[in-house]
């Protein structure tokens, strides 16, 4: 067996644990770490003149990014689930003009955004 195929598959593997055995919060916590890694890689790519690379990863950070807006509870959550919801809708955007116009400012605009949400994130754990 290939050992970047075996690397890979003990990857996916080990991915799927951690979901497994996650909390709500530590699902969210990984849902923005993947949004970001994302980000950097686009990029990465967009600087190495990787367009393809480039349009996939950022195609992958706004599915991430609506998935995160999905999770709201805006019922619950009042005006902070709305704020979000405003701030994912707005990230979108960003995103969709980082890809369309090989904008890194835009893409680094999304990704100091979320930054700012998920240190948010991070310091309520310990409440939870």
């Amino acid at each position: 067996m290939n050992a970047t195929l075996a690397l890979r598959q003990y990857q996916v593997v080990d991915v799927q644990s951690q979901i497994y055995q996650a909390s709500p919060h530590r699902l969210i916590q990984m849902l923005m770490e993947g949004a970001l890694t994302r980000m950097y890689q686009a990029k990465g790519a967009l600087e190495r003149g990787q367009m393809a690379a480039k349009a996939q990863l950022i195609g992958k950070t706004i599915y991430i990014v609506g998935g995160l807006r999905d999770s709201l509870d805006l019922k619950s959550g009042g005006e902070l689930a709305e704020r979000l919801a405003a701030l994912y809708a707005y990230m979108h955007m960003c995103l969709l003009q980082a890809n369309l116009h090989n904008d890194p400012g835009k893409l680094e605009e999304a990704c100091d955004l979320l930054q700012v949400i998920k240190s948010g994130w991070d310091g309520i754990e310990p409440q939870v």
